[in-house]
Parts: structure tokens; sequence; C-alpha cells
């Protein structure tokens, strides 16, 4: 996970719309956020920066800030922790019963639902 700080030069709302559909549109971005007061654009996700500020250029003047690694959130359940800690039986034959009554999902459609297929006599 990366984080991208760019500078980009935005004259006006049209402009800002089609950075940030340029920007969500490459493969990896997972965030995007702007800040209009400083001209800032925060990406976050594994993508490539030159890719990234290529596509900018295209619209307006960018600048690269910064790139560095991402932070990542932890999740914050002491609760779940402290009752896995009393009952780690438990969570594995539920986590058990669960992975083998899952069952594929079928489709078909009937002569009723569909009455013109095209059928080969």
């Amino acid at each position: 996970m990366n984080k991208i700080v760019l500078k980009v030069e935005l004259q006006d709302d049209k402009i800002k719309k089609k950075a940030m559909k340029a920007v969500s549109n490459i493969s990896g971005v997972e965030s995007v956020s702007m800040d209009m007061k400083d001209q800032e654009l925060t990406l976050t996700g594994d993508m490539d920066p030159v890719v990234v500020v290529d596509k900018l250029r295209k619209l307006c003047y960018t600048e690269i800030l910064s790139v560095g690694p991402a932070k990542e959130k932890k999740p914050e359940t002491p609760e779940l922790e402290d009752q896995n800690q009393y009952m780690p039986g438990i969570v594995m034959v539920c986590e058990a019963y669960h992975n083998q009554m899952s069952q594929p999902h079928y489709y078909y459609t009937s002569v009723e639902e569909n009455p013109n297929p095209c059928v080969i006599c």
C-alpha cells in the first residue's frame, strides 16, 4: 500500500471532476481525496506514481509532493479478542460448520419463464 500526495493546479470544478475520474480509473487506486484549499490530491493503494502523474499532466500541472507507505488502521475490537481467548474451540467449530454448509448457487430457466427459447429438435 502506497500513499501518494500530489500538488495539482485545478482552475475549475470541471477539470477537478475530470482529474478525479482519470485517477479513480487507474488500477490499484483504493481511495482518492482532494484538498482544494491546498490543491493537494492524496491517493492510497497499489499503483505506480509515474502512471498517476502521466494521466494528470494531460489535464493540469502536477507535481509529486511525497510517496510513501500508507498507514494501515488496526481494527480495535478488544471484546472479540477476549471472547476468542476464552472460547477458541467454539470459534473453530463455527467456522468449520459454515465452510461445510456453504452450497453452490445454480441458475436455471424453465420453459414457463421463457416461452420462446431457441430449441433445436
